[in-house]
């Protein structure tokens, strides 16, 4: 009996091995090239689709109004020129900054994400009371410029250049 016991205890540590080294190699034995078998761009399925029914759901989802949405990532036409910008910084004292380096300035562009690494600031509370307000975008001071920023995306909307000179 003491046998059979001490058998089925070797049975069960041996098969635990093996089944861990089998899993251990699975993915060794995986096709390395990508050109597995998996159902992505490459299958046969046809797409079901909508059948031509018409969808009877609120299709908006929530976005009441989706004209000027910073995450749709089409740009939004500002009412402030660069002289009443200016204007706005020489009464707050907010002159006297330097402009970007060349190859920073290049990067600083409408449609183009805020380039990362740039000092940039907060337009001060004060000023911003002056400066037209966008639902969903934020004013920036980058280098001498004034900056209209998506608020989630980053992506610059609006550059008014060399309003902190």
């Amino acid at each position: 009996m003491r046998f059979l016991n001490m058998n089925k205890k070797l049975t069960a540590g041996v098969s635990a091995v093996i089944v861990s080294f089998m899993m251990f190699l699975s993915p060794a034995m995986a096709d390395p090239g990508g050109n597995g078998k998996g159902h992505q761009d490459g299958n046969n399925h046809k797409q079901q689709g909508n059948k031509g029914k018409a969808n009877k759901g609120n299709s908006n989802k929530g976005n009441s109004d989706t004209k000027n949405n910073p995450s749709d990532g089409s740009p939004i036409s500002i009412t402030l020129s660069v002289d009443q910008a200016r204007g706005l910084a020489v009464s707050y004292g907010l002159t006297g900054y330097q402009s970007l380096p060349p190859g920073i300035a290049k990067n600083l562009a409408r449609g183009k994400p805020l380039p990362p690494g740039i000092a940039k600031k907060r337009v001060p509370a004060n000023m911003l009371s002056g400066l037209p307000h966008y639902s969903g975008y934020d004013w920036y001071m980058v280098g001498d410029d004034l900056v209209l920023v998506a608020a989630t995306t980053l992506i610059v909307n609006t550059v008014l250049h060399s309003v902190f000179n």
